[in-house]
């Protein structure tokens, strides 16, 4: 099969025949049907600090997948062959989708197990069903989890792009009352689709509104730092977005205003179980930039640039 390949950074990812994967024991096949395009893909090709989240090269790219499982492996006998399934990224031994040893979604099948396998309704297609394992699930996760998001809160959402729209929409559908902010004028046009109590270029403007909860899904330090100078005292701030990973920060506002500070990375399988239900409705509905398998690489170069509205999904 055809798979696009990932040797290292500052490495292009490079088309290539492999062997179609076989189910083992505690394994299923999955045929994909649509795979995600993340920022994380830009930073692994080049940011020399992603590497030791690679124990293992080459490997094929893609942890936002969803397919049709079309192999079923020994003692994984309550799947079958046919059903839709969307893929949590992590596998049972800590290992995630794409990283390696784990093959991800960039080939045009791949292995997984119990810990990834997640029904994927029949209401919800195969591209929403991809979106929600990664660009979803650590949505939801950072702002419902994470920051324990509850009706009629106040909650600042910083960036508006693939994870950002769907933890703001998020938020309104469970009740907050939700701002959001994002540099790019394009993703700040959808503030009426997602539902936001008011938007704009910076967190900043809204230090009026007494924020409970900041999630920042852009995480370039000047974020973060608006993050801290804006919530309100006792506020909870949740760090998702890895757009730089070193920063300095004022400590006055932490001890201040007494703020919480967690960091948040992908979710738990009934995070996506609870987001696949927010889907089936149609109510949770967010952007996807259609692309082909061929395009995969074109479409990281578009991330690099900026600038992108919504989620960026190769469909098989």
């Amino acid at each position: 099969m055809r798979a696009w390949r990932f040797h290292g950074t500052h490495k292009p990812l490079t088309l290539e025949e492999v062997p179609e994967p076989e189910a083992g024991p505690g394994e299923v096949v999955v045929d994909i049907k649509a795979a995600g395009v993340c920022h994380s893909d830009v930073s692994a090709l080049d940011d020399e600090t992603w590497m030791p989240l690679f124990p293992q090269l080459p490997v094929t790219p893609g942890h936002e997948n969803a397919g049709v499982i079309s192999q079923v492996g020994p003692g994984m006998e309550h799947w079958k062959v046919g059903d839709r399934v969307g893929l949590a990224p992590l596998t049972g031994d800590g290992f995630a989708l794409g990283y390696g040893p784990w093959d991800g979604g960039f080939g045009e099948k791949l292995r997984a197990t119990d810990e990834n396998l997640v029904r994927l309704p029949d209401e919800v297609s195969f591209e929403m069903g991809a979106m929600a394992t990664d660009a979803g699930l650590t949505s939801y996760h950072a702002i419902v989890t994470a920051g324990g998001l509850k009706p009629g809160m106040r909650v600042g959402v910083i960036g508006l792009g693939g994870l950002g729209y769907i933890g703001a929409r998020v938020g309104v559908l469970k009740g907050a009352e939700v701002y959001g902010a994002d540099i790019s004028a394009g993703a700040r046009e959808l503030a009426d689709e997602i539902g936001l109590a008011g938007v704009a270029e910076s967190i900043e403007e809204f230090a009026d509104k007494k924020l409970d909860l900041i999630v920042d899904y852009a995480g370039f330090g000047t974020t973060t730092t608006g993050a801290l100078n804006t919530l309100a005292e006792f506020g909870t701030f949740v760090q998702v977005g890895m757009g730089k990973l070193e920063f300095e920060i004022s400590t006055y506002p932490i001890i201040i205003n007494q703020l919480t500070i967690k960091g948040s990375k992908s979710g738990t399988k009934q995070d996506l179980v609870e987001l696949y239900d927010l889907m089936r409705s149609g109510d949770l509905n967010p952007p996807v930039n259609h692309i082909t398998h061929d395009e995969i690489p074109g479409a990281i170069d578009r991330l690099r640039e900026g600038g992108v509205v919504g989620r960026l999904i190769a469909t098989y």
